[in-house]
């Protein structure tokens, strides 16, 4: 397990640095530091009598590491690749990338890159807010934090040194008072012991939502989507033998992202209720996609309202990444942009009436702190604002630090993209962490599987069965939609349902009857990937080349 060893906190008083380094509680006659280790708890808070700027909190603990652990430290966000690594892995920056590319394509906007140091060492693994190290008879050592809507926390496991820190993102913040640096759950046993735990020392209690079943539409048509095409699929939902609960509208309705209430009249020629209208008479809940933390740079958003968007220290906007036509975030502390959200969500779920808010690209609330809020902070207020707007709607949240989804969202996404070709090209193989690709959705479905039911309902993305537009053959197709339906509740599906053959109608039935199995064990190896489960009293074992 892991013994507690030292802290570390710095911090600054009118531009001069103090540090402490103390495994005992620290008091001088501006600040104390008091550090609480219990038998699951392990905390640390800063009192302070005056203002002071902290630059760092951080507890090292020493954990001897064996050569057949495998380790699990969870990326930042929904995207971000999340995969148990072998005692001598490592998790691979973007700081190999020229910069010229990393600037023209916004990539350290997507996930950790601009306030997380990437160490390039076998055996250096970093993650955020939950991880564990699993042995060979099953046993997880679990640790996991408890303070997520205080500021996100960095996990690092060094298996060379036999170490693991715990560092909390609040460089930076400037606070009085009480701080609370660090909180900590610290435990060992079964997969469900160990996150059972977790949740329950999280307060929060597993979910009532049942798992849903339906269609949308971004894998099939992108932005291209006009009442034409989405009536079509909707009949093809409508028609297919297993009973549909949702079919959701993605990007491409509105003119431009950022201006949601302007619909794309081109497409949608008699305005887009007729369509919702169609989609509550077949017996679906009509589901729209928004991206409400971000506008595109040739919106009407970005050119009336600059005041909305979020500003570095220069007055600069801030990039939230390359899509579309450039996007940007917004300030979501600004009155003005927070009731124009309002009234956005007010009418696509009063007026037009959607009953489920699928809400993208979440993290651009949160890329820079501020002097009184860290990251954490900032994401928390984000959430809270979003569930207050969405009133009785459901949420999908997506794109989103995934500790600040935990018992906030209904469905939250917990991979990347998948898309119809198995993994990218080569070279996009080694961009950021964050890239779509089926593959490694898969991988994340897989080994964030214990968050469904606990934190919320898992959306793995959706499976594709058909056989044009997509290079993926029929094993790898299956595959994905197998993985989806034993590690997630959300399974949607991007295909034209009417042109299923015989052969598309079995592999949807076969995965249909894995969607109550349970997985009792889940191995990657080499480019194996290996799960045990046990489905109407029978052990199967699932194997699948990755």
């Amino acid at each position: 397990m892991y013994r507690f060893v030292n802290v570390r906190f710095a911090y600054r008083v009118d531009g001069k640095g103090y540090t402490v380094t103390s495994a005992e509680s620290v008091r001088n006659n501006r600040v104390s530091l008091e550090i609480k280790e219990n038998t699951e708890t392990f905390g640390v808070t800063v009192r302070s009598k005056s203002e002071i700027e902290i630059m760092k909190i951080s507890a090292e603990f020493e954990y001897v590491f064996s050569p057949d652990d495998r380790i699990f430290l969870n990326g930042y966000q929904s995207w971000t690749d999340s995969t148990e690594l072998p005692a001598d892995g490592k998790v691979r920056g973007i700081d190999h990338i020229p910069a010229a590319v990393t600037d023209r394509y916004s990539f350290r906007a997507y996930g950790d890159y601009g306030f997380t140091k990437y160490s390039r060492k076998k055996g250096h693994i970093h993650g955020f807010s939950y991880g564990y190290v699993k042995h060979s008879d099953g046993i997880f050592d679990f640790i996991g934090s408890l303070g997520e809507d205080k500021g996100f926390t960095c996990i690092r496991a060094n298996t060379e040194k036999n170490t693991v820190t715990v560092e909390k993102d609040c460089r930076g913040l400037y606070t009085r008072g009480d701080y609370e640096g660090l909180s900590l759950y610290i435990g060992s046993g079964s997969e469900d012991e160990v996150f059972g735990a977790y949740f329950a020392w999280l307060g929060i209690a597993p979910t009532e939502e049942e798992p849903v079943f339906g269609y949308t539409s971004w894998y099939r048509h992108y932005q291209d989507i006009n009442e034409r095409c989405l009536l079509n699929d909707l009949e093809g939902l409508k028609n297919c033998e297993v009973k549909a609960d949702i079919f959701q509208i993605d990007d491409g309705y509105q003119t431009a992202v950022g201006d949601w209430l302007s619909i794309d009249m081109s497409k949608f020629p008699n305005g887009i209720k007729p369509v919702i209208s169609r989609i509550k008479e077949d017996g679906f809940t009509p589901g729209l996609w928004l991206a409400p933390f971000v506008c595109e740079e040739k919106s009407e958003m970005f050119s009336g309202h600059p005041e909305w968007l979020l500003r570095d220290e220069n007055g600069e906007p801030v990039r939230a990444g390359s899509n579309w036509s450039g996007a940007y975030a917004l300030d979501i502390y600004n009155e003005d942009f927070r009731a124009y959200l309002k009234e956005v969500f007010r009418t696509v779920t009063e007026e037009w009436g959607f009953g489920l808010l699928k809400l993208d690209f979440l993290y651009a609330a949160c890329i820079l702190p501020r002097r009184d809020k860290t990251r954490g902070l900032i994401m928390a207020d984000g959430m809270e604002l979003l569930r207050e707007l969405s009133g009785t709607a459901k949420i999908l949240g997506c794109g989103v630090p995934i500790a600040s989804a935990f018992g906030k969202v209904d469905y939250c996404r917990i991979g990347t993209d998948v898309t119809p070709e198995w993994n990218d090209k080569t070279y996009m193989q080694l961009m950021h962490r964050e890239r779509p690709s089926s593959r490694n959705s898969i991988l994340n479905s897989v080994f964030r599987r214990q968050l469904n039911g606990r934190a919320f309902v898992n959306d793995p993305d959706v499976f594709m069965l058909r056989d044009t537009d997509t290079t993926m053959t029929q094993e790898q197709r299956r595959c994905l939609a197998e993985v989806n339906a034993l590690c997630g509740g959300v399974l949607f599906n991007s295909d034209d349902m009417n042109e299923y053959g015989e052969s598309q109608k079995k592999m949807l039935d076969d995965m249909m009857k894995l969607r109550g199995a349970r997985v009792l064990a889940a191995e990657y190896i080499g480019s194996e990937l290996v799960l045990s489960i046990e489905l109407d009293g029978r052990n199967i074992i699932k194997a699948y080349k990755m």
